[in-house]
């Protein structure tokens, strides 16, 4: 990772992606699609939804308080519609497969420290604004670098960008063969710390039985390959790994058991780069794993998009039941111009980072979860997520520049 970050050597960098019929995507999806339907009549719900699934079966478990009912079953079996199990030669579909649901409330030790925070418990000022409290301890990472337009790494964003891809030649029938697993994985060459080609690309798309390997091959080197990677980024060395295995035909649950929060790292940035553990579908945003996570995206992208590094993490520490940080970190590796304490003290100044005023400040109580449950959580232009918004980026350059 150092050689990565400070542009010291010349690198391979990899990353990979897989599409939403992937057992463990499809895990993410059912549990965010919980969380959004219990989010659109009860913002203040609480959710902790897990989901985990193999051959004929899916079981969501899990801690849930709220006001509203939701039919779990119906939204499980929506859900794998929507991914694309509608056929049972598959080995697995919407309509045969068995749900079960074992969901319990909130425990009442961690609600009492997220409705209020201790800083509010503690406090003798009668006059202090209630707040709630972190649900849970950790560490979150965000970060962001001007390699891509939507300033994310080049590896994780050409890796989501196929699979997306892979998943439309599907949806649109254009490749009537291909089922809904498949994975990417993209080797992206660095010099002085600047992407300058793609080394190799491997692709796993599951298919109907009775189609060759080659005709795989071909296909996707013709439809789907020139979609996604610049051809600038691309040479005669560039080697090609589609379907290597020979067959790939059981998939998704039939091939592999699934579970909610299992692609962490193909959520966020790629292995390059930090991760605090936490994953995020099927938690509510008073779960500083998926809002802590977002405001560290938030920060990094905006001082990024300032000017103020070419490379920036963020890294936010919580304890439970506490609103307030513990630390708040700036990693910009060398690429900085301003000092890196100016930095910090700009982010102190500008952005609120205790979860009451995230969720505040990001309107995270409401049914957005869904569509980021595959193809990452971060980078995604296609959807209007509050995280990526550069708003501050503005504020900061001009505070910037009046402070030299």
């Amino acid at each position: 990772m150092t050689s990565i970050q400070n542009g010291t050597s010349s690198h391979l960098e990899t990353a990979e992606s897989v599409t939403e019929g992937h057992p463990d995507k499809l895990c993410d999806q059912i549990s965010d699609a919980i969380l959004d339907a219990i989010l659109d009549q009860d913002p203040l719900g609480r959710v902790a939804c897990e989901t985990v699934t193999t051959t004929g079966l899916i079981v969501v478990l899990g801690e849930i308080t709220t006001n509203c009912y939701v039919d779990i079953p119906e939204i499980v079996r929506n859900t794998v519609r929507d991914v694309g199990y509608v056929d049972n030669e598959y080995g697995f579909d919407y309509k045969t497969c068995g749900v079960m649901v074992a969901i319990t409330e909130q425990s009442p030790d961690i609600a009492a420290g997220v409705d209020t925070a201790i800083e509010v418990r503690e406090s003798t000022d009668s006059g202090v604004i209630d707040t709630i409290g972190a649900g849970d301890q950790g560490i979150m990472v965000g970060y962001a670098c001007n390699e891509t337009t939507d300033l994310m790494p080049l590896p994780i964003s050409l890796a989501h960008q196929l699979t997306r891809n892979l998943a439309e030649l599907r949806k649109s029938k254009e490749l009537p063969y291909l089922r809904p697993d498949g994975k990417s994985q993209v080797v992206v060459e660095y010099e002085g710390g600047n992407p300058i080609r793609v080394d190799s690309i491997t692709i796993a798309a599951q298919h109907d039985p009775d189609v060759p390997r080659e005709k795989i091959e071909t296909d996707l080197r013709k439809l789907l390959v020139p979609k996604v990677i610049p051809t600038e980024l691309l040479d005669s060395d560039t080697r090609y790994y589609i379907n290597v295995s020979g067959r790939f035909v059981v998939g998704g649950p039939m091939g592999d058991a699934g579970l909610t929060g299992r692609k962490i790292i193909v959520d966020s940035y790629g292995p390059g780069y930090n991760h605090g553990g936490g994953a995020f579908s099927g938690k509510d945003p008073t779960k500083v794993d998926r809002s802590g996570a977002y405001a560290a995206r938030y920060v990094a992208k905006n001082i990024v998009s300032a000017g103020l590094a070419d490379k920036c993490e963020v890294k936010i520490a919580y304890v439970i039941g506490m609103s307030t940080p513990v630390s708040v970190d700036i990693e910009t590796y060398g690429t900085e111009t301003v000092s890196t304490d100016q930095i910090k003290r700009l982010v102190k100044e500008n952005f609120d980072l205790r979860p009451g005023a995230i969720i505040r400040d990001l309107d995270l109580q409401r049914p957005i979860y869904k569509p980021l449950a595959a193809y990452g959580h971060f980078g995604r232009s296609d959807l209007s997520v509050p995280w990526e918004k550069i708003d501050k980026a503005d504020i900061l350059r001009d505070q910037a520049v009046n402070d030299l």
